[in-house]
């Protein structure tokens, strides 16, 4: 089967084409999954073996004939109909198994789908599978016990980032159309960085995290992961807005505008102050490449009618991490509520009985013990959440002084790290820490290697105050349309029928 329909081409499709070509007559929703189930035949396990995707939805084309007819009846049933979704195996689907990367999960079925699970369908939007993380998201290398490691569909010799890289590597490839990851520390922006994506980290409380496999709720949020920053706003639309099951969402009342898409301006960069965070970017040889993508980027905001306003305070994103993230600390408390309520359906009902059964990848293992011995409500936890309002407090008066309206840096400081090597010099944790939303676009590529025939993608990180997706929206929309960055993985070509 060719991966052209008539007028319609399958690689880089959007929701937009994929809508017209329907609307054409030119492209069914059971021919749009049949295409995209081919390229996951061809290029998942076959190929350049990207393994990312840990199980397709075994009734994929029972839905998608259900939705044509629906569309044949009446039209289009929501703003998503007809969309494949590549859903992270931690976001619960009450049709099947939600592993969260992991063995000891292996073939649990929630009781029922998550927020964001039943929000997209009710757009119209269908789960075409659920793909691979870092087991129970807990680092950033996207390999677990339930798949193994994912690669980089730009360069096979290096991970996708993560923990949410099998929906990265998967939307590279074409697996789907939209992605969905969730971000505790970097986990939406890093696999965005490393695999030339757009990918939104929301304020927390703006999406729902209910029904997805916990981490830290402090800093857990949901969000897409998506080619193009239009098709980004249109599932911000679908999957954003009020959860009683998440009081969080309660705060997001009153922010949330009618419509995301509004702000799709392409004289978006005009007008605007961005600010540089200069300590955000490395200084030494292994930085260079990263320092020069990102520049050049920095220069085409210039050109299209940004200021770009240098910020000299120093902050130190590892020191972050180490000293005010609390993603560690709630783990435990935080995991064992979800799998306590898991019941009979597991095997294991809290972090302890993961522990002893061994059934984890023993990359996490060091993790996953030194979070047991932590725990919320001590002096140390308590000291974190102080630092980490002062972070808050810290990054909105650099905005206010500098007057601001982003601020910009390379979401990690070094191209994405080789498979086996563990992941360094990220910068997600600002937006992570003080739950502030915040935006990777594609910055353009390394030179080319053997490895990496284009390149490896390096991402621009643009962070923004709680509840501006709006105006992140506009920046990334207008730094999207004068650079078009993005490019396609060689690895997984066009097929040809």
């Amino acid at each position: 089967m060719s991966t052209e329909k008539k007028g319609f081409i399958l690689e880089e499709a959007t929701i937009s084409s994929v809508h017209d070509a329907m609307k054409r007559g030119e492209l069914t929703c059971r021919q749009l999954v049949e295409m995209y189930l081919e390229r996951i035949e061809a290029y998942d396990q076959k190929g350049p073996a990207l393994n990312s995707v840990i199980m397709i939805n075994p009734k994929v084309l029972e839905i998608a004939d259900e939705l044509d007819k629906k569309f044949k009846e009446s039209g289009f049933i929501g703003p998503l109909h007809g969309i494949p979704v590549l859903l992270k195996d931690n976001v619960d689907t009450g049709d099947m198994p939600t592993t969260a990367g992991s063995l000891s999960l292996e073939g649990v079925t929630p009781e029922d789908d998550a927020f964001i699970t039943k929000k997209l369908k009710e757009a119209g939007a269908l789960i075409i599978a659920k793909v691979n993380l870092h087991e129970f998201a807990v680092w950033g290398e996207t390999v677990s016990s339930i798949l193994g490691q994912t690669l980089n569909p730009y360069d096979l010799t290096r991970t996708p980032g993560g923990s949410s890289g099998g929906t990265g590597a998967a939307v590279a490839a074409n697996f789907g159309l939209i992605g969905i990851g969730s971000d505790t520390i970097n986990s939406i922006r890093s696999p965005a960085s490393a695999c030339s994506l757009v990918g939104l980290r929301p304020t927390v409380g703006l999406v729902s995290r209910d029904g997805i496999v916990p981490y830290s709720m402090t800093q857990d949020t949901s969000g897409p992961i998506m080619r193009t920053v239009e098709d980004t706003a249109k599932v911000l639309d679908a999957i954003a807005g009020y959860d009683p099951a998440d009081p969080q969402t309660a705060w997001s009342i009153g922010h949330k505008p009618e419509t995301y898409t509004a702000f799709l301006n392409k004289d978006g960069l005009k007008g605007k102050r961005i600010g540089v965070l200069k300590s955000f970017f490395g200084k030494s040889h292994i930085h260079e490449e990263v320092n020069k993508v990102v520049n050049n980027g920095l220069e085409e905001m210039k050109k299209n009618g940004a200021t770009l306003v240098p910020i000299e305070e120093n902050i130190d994103a590892d020191s972050l991490v180490k000293e005010v993230s609390v993603h560690l600390y709630d783990l435990k408390s935080h995991l064992n509520v979800y799998l306590k309520d898991l019941g009979a359906r597991a095997k294991v009902n809290s972090l302890e009985d993961v522990i002893e059964s061994g059934k984890y990848h023993k990359g996490i293992e060091e993790n996953i013990k030194f979070a047991q011995t932590l725990d919320i409500n001590t002096p140390e936890y308590n000291q974190r959440l102080i630092k980490r309002m002062e972070l808050r407090d810290l990054v909105m008066r650099i905005m206010a002084e500098y007057d601001l309206d982003a601020i910009a840096f390379p979401h990690q400081k070094r191209p994405v790290v080789k498979v086996g090597e563990p992941q360094a010099e990220r910068n997600g944790v600002l937006g992570s820490a003080t739950g502030f939303p915040s935006c990777v676009v594609p910055a353009g590529f390394t030179t080319p290697t053997e490895e990496a025939p284009i390149g490896v993608p390096v991402g621009l990180e643009i962070l923004g105050r709680e509840w501006d997706e709006g105006k992140l929206i506009e920046i990334a929309y207008g730094f999207e349309q004068a650079t078009h960055y993005r490019k396609v993985p060689v690895s997984t070509p066009c097929l040809k029928g």
